[in-house]
């Protein structure tokens, strides 16, 4: 990673933390303890992020595999 693709990297994941925050606070979720906020940032996780992570590759697979398929 570049410096600017790190310092956007970590701007993206400071607003995501955020976003996850206000979330947890709103549904009231523990955050009381380390382990609470382990199984509460776990469960968010599960929930929000890796689903859209996984959308993202997936589709970029597809994307390069239709690629490989069509020749360049």
């Amino acid at each position: 990673m570049t410096p600017e693709e790190e310092q956007e990297f970590n701007a993206c994941v400071t607003r995501i933390s955020e976003l996850l925050y206000q979330d947890s606070q709103s549904q009231s979720l523990p955050m009381n303890t380390l382990a609470e906020i382990e199984a509460t940032v776990r469960m968010q996780l599960q929930t929000h992020v890796s689903p859209q992570m996984g959308l993202f590759l997936s589709t970029k697979l597809a994307r390069q595999m239709s690629e490989n398929i069509d020749g360049p």
